[in-house]
């Protein structure tokens, strides 16, 4: 069978914020006039050269908040670790606004389906791994509404400078009563009195607190995005705790430069 060529398009960067020290948040259109059709958890990949040519890729989760297929210059939000050297750091850093780069996909299928029939939702990330999670907001405010459903979100980070979108995930949860926001600080935790220093912070690694909210063979499907020795321990424990591999979807993040 013919092997079909991927098929590029052009991304115009409108806006770059940094959400902590290392990592970007940046904003493209679609430059081509076509849109973007996407499924919240999905990703694209940015394709570049290294300096002597070769050519070269990075896959980014899209972190776009949306509830339907983007047109033709709606947002797409993607967030970029900085990685001291990186090829790809270098290309994004120096990237002007106004300035293109060559995407493809979207793929993957790191997706809530529509068919789940489950109770809660476990979500689980480190760093960037917690971009999908906010893309997939819109979808799970309506099956929290229409299902009653339960979802926890465990995320880790080094410190509250490095809580990628905490405001957003922090407001979600007062909308929706269903939510669970449970940040996990592995170094630093959140000054007395700061609205990060809420009743569900942990301080240690997401892992250790996995056990804390008794995963549930029958009820749960889980979701694992981020650090590969996060996704590696997280998926023994669920496994251990009877949970099907089915109804444990991961997505393991490991940085390149």
């Amino acid at each position: 069978m013919p092997v079909l060529a991927i098929v590029q398009f052009p991304l115009r960067l409108t806006g770059r914020r940094m959400l902590a020290p290392s990592v970007a948040h940046l904003t493209f259109s679609r430059d081509d006039g076509q849109p973007l059709d996407f499924i919240p958890g999905q990703f694209i990949q940015v394709h570049f050269q290294y300096a002597d040519g070769t050519p070269t890729k990075r896959s980014y989760s899209l972190a776009t908040i949306h509830d339907h297929a983007l047109g033709p210059g709606d947002a797409v939000e993607i967030a970029v670790s900085y990685v001291p050297g990186g090829a790809a750091t270098a290309l994004f850093e120096n990237l002007a606004e106004g300035g293109t780069v060559q995407a493809s996909g979207p793929f993957g299928r790191f997706c809530l389906m529509p068919n789940d029939a489950n109770r809660r939702y476990l979500l689980i990330g480190t760093g960037t791994g917690v971009t999908p999670y906010r893309a997939m907001l819109p979808l799970l405010e309506k099956a929290i509404a229409e299902r009653g459903i339960e979802v926890v979100l465990l995320f880790g980070a080094r410190s509250p400078a490095e809580l990628l979108y905490g405001d957003e995930f922090r407001a979600f949860a007062r909308r929706n009563p269903g939510f669970r926001f449970v940040p996990c600080f592995s170094r630093e935790l959140p000054e007395a009195g700061s609205p990060q220093a809420h009743a569900d912070v942990r301080s240690g690694y997401v892992q250790q607190f996995l056990a804390e909210f008794a995963p549930d063979a029958g009820g749960d499907i889980a979701y694992l995005c981020g650090n590969p020795n996060m996704v590696d321990a997280c998926f023994e424990a669920l496994k251990d705790a009877g949970l099907p591999v089915p109804r444990i979807r991961r997505e393991k993040y490991v940085s390149s430069k």
